[in-house]
């Protein structure tokens, strides 16, 4: 839905609760049932589905070597950090 397509007016209802548009339920692969993860991002509100956010973050970490762990990397840094703290 990223492509250029008509706006639709979605009225805000008691308690918060918003209604999708059918015709974007589809478009977007919604189904009665699914879990949505809501964020604001840049004052709008983005919903996604949990699988959609997997995908993207798979896509951007594809190109780290198997045996490179960020992980590790991000603990020696932070090591790192402290270390440089207390010597202060």
């Amino acid at each position: 839905m990223n492509k250029l397509s008509p706006s639709v007016d979605v009225n805000l209802g008691r308690q918060g609760r918003l209604v999708i548009p059918a015709a974007l339920r589809r478009s977007l692969g919604f189904e009665e049932g699914d879990t949505l993860v809501a964020r604001e991002e840049a004052g709008r509100l983005v919903l996604e589905k949990p699988e959609t956010i997997k995908q993207r973050l798979k896509a951007r970490f594809a190109q780290v070597p198997n045996d490179r762990s960020l992980v590790d990397e991000l603990i020696a840094e932070r090591r790192e950090e402290a270390k440089q703290e207390a010597a202060e």
